[in-house]
């Protein structure tokens, strides 16, 4: 581990990254492997938000609940598994996931790869420029040969509201790491972090009302998906309120409950309320504006994520807004180092869709899991979408209960299943399953999508029998009319 206020004295490196996420460690990788020097920069934990606060306590805290949900609609086995969940283990396990909130195995895998980490805020003091300022308030200066890139994600965004300072909201850090259920918790916000904290606390024995602006679940995904997910989230309890807004928030007392107005007059009362509003990017303090470019603003990039009129300034991950998810950003890292690798020794970049230095999957092959119950999978485009950019489209659709697979897998099975065929090209655009057990089936679908895989070659893909996976070839024939 560099100490970032040992001195003040000018280290150059190759290459700078801002943010030690899992974006950030991705780029230091691949430019490492590359032979080039490189400085990661961490204010908080070396592993980000996705290790700590988002991707794997989450899931820690979702698996037992959609494991018991799984095991109750198995015969033989439903009755043993009726009672409530332990929910000091569940806890417990969601600890263990999430390293205890230390980092201390992911600073030496860093440090494993050659990479010198700096523990301090980064921030921009000029081209090619880094200024660290370290926990204590001394400063180190870092220069880059070559390349400097800003990941340092996204944070939560909580409305400005009356009373919301006082009330002390929790937003998605909030929801992950808490050590015990709320009795009654309000969560705004219909979007995946909504919907799977709401799976996760009604589990554990909150009172769980969503309240919702629009007019329903996971507005970016086919409306069936979100609409199979309510059915089961108010199933288990919980309450969902389509068409309002909230107003303000009053907690008079700090360990008193909150109250929550809303727009149609009523008023609701919780011990907590979570915000699952947005996301804003992690740019406000980052010196953007020695550059010429605008504080707490997302950052504009080509496909090699290089940022617009630089060039040597690149932005990877949340940061540039093109797909907010973990697996995506860690993707654009392995593009990115691999361009910067690329222009250092000035080798010639393949730019073209899906070449080895284009993160052309950002465009329309983007895959994403919600672990709630029902799971909810996507990759590609909604038939929406499809429609909006002017694709000629048709969506094929099959109930997923009508695959052998799925009632071995859970008596009372629901789900549902849709592709988005180009008409054009007979290829597909976008792929949704929703149903228990689903995310596993995604990347195959993944595969088809971003390989443009023909509709007849996909005909000689044969799924196994009896798996889930059959709907493959249900969707396919309901295509071909056979």
């Amino acid at each position: 581990m560099t100490d970032a206020g040992k001195n003040s004295e000018r280290s150059a490196y190759d290459v700078v990254v801002i943010g030690a996420g899992p974006v950030g460690e991705n780029v230091a990788d691949r430019v490492r492997a590359a032979g080039l020097s490189t400085a990661v920069v961490e204010s908080e934990l070396v592993g980000g938000e996705c290790s700590y606060w988002a991707c794997m306590p989450s899931k820690a805290l979702l698996r037992p609940v959609v494991a018991r949900a799984d095991a109750r609609r198995v015969p033989g086995l439903s009755v043993a598994v009726q009672g409530p969940l332990d929910v000091e283990a569940v806890l417990a396990h969601r600890d263990e996931e999430a390293s205890h909130w230390k980092d201390d195995g992911q600073v030496a895998w860093l440090e494993s790869v050659g990479a010198d980490v700096y523990r301090g805020t980064g921030r921009l003091t000029g081209p090619r420029t880094v200024t660290v300022t370290a926990p204590d308030g001394t400063e180190h200066r870092l220069t880059a040969r070559h390349a400097v890139a800003v990941c340092t994600g996204s944070r939560a965004v909580v409305p400005s509201l009356p009373g919301v300072e006082e009330a002390r909201p929790w937003t998605s850090r909030e929801a992950t790491s808490a050590k015990e259920a709320p009795g009654r918790l309000v969560i705004v916000g219909g979007g995946v972090v909504g919907v799977e904290m709401a799976t996760v606390w009604q589990a554990l024995g909150s009172e769980v009302t969503l309240l919702i602006r629009g007019g329903g679940l996971l507005p970016k995904m086919e409306p069936f998906a979100g609409e199979l997910v309510a059915d089961a989230l108010k199933e288990a309890g919980a309450r969902i309120r389509t068409g309002v807004s909230v107003t303000a928030v009053h907690r008079p007392a700090p360990d008193g409950p909150v109250t929550v107005d809303l727009d149609d007059g009523d008023r609701i009362e919780a011990d907590e309320i979570l915000f699952a509003t947005g996301r804003a990017p992690r740019t406000d303090d980052l010196g953007l504006e020695t550059i010429g470019l605008e504080p707490g603003s997302w950052l504009t990039v080509d496909d090699s994520c290089r940022v617009e009129g630089t060039d040597w300034l690149y932005a990877v991950g949340d940061v540039n807004h093109r797909a907010l998810l973990t697996h995506q950003g860690k993707y654009q890292a392995r593009i990115a180092g691999a361009a910067i690798a690329a222009r250092t020794g000035k080798t010639p970049l393949e730019t073209a869709p899906w070449g080895a230095h284009a993160a052309t999957a950002d465009h329309g092959a983007v895959p994403q899991v919600v672990f709630t119950d029902p799971e909810a999978a996507s990759v590609g485009l909604t038939l929406a979408e499809a429609e909006r950019a002017g694709h000629r489209v048709r969506a094929v659709d099959h109930d997923l209960a009508a695959v052998a697979g799925s009632g071995l897998y859970a008596d009372g099975y629901r789900g549902r299943a849709r592709m988005i065929v180009d008409l054009d090209r007979e290829i597909l655009l976008g792929v949704t399953f929703v149903g228990p057990g689903i995310g596993e089936l995604l990347h195959s679908a993944t595969i088809a999508v971003a390989g443009e895989v023909p509709i007849a070659r996909l005909w000689h893909a044969v799924p196994a029998y009896p798996t889930i996976s059959e709907v493959w070839l249900r969707l396919l024939e309901t295509y071909r009319g056979h």
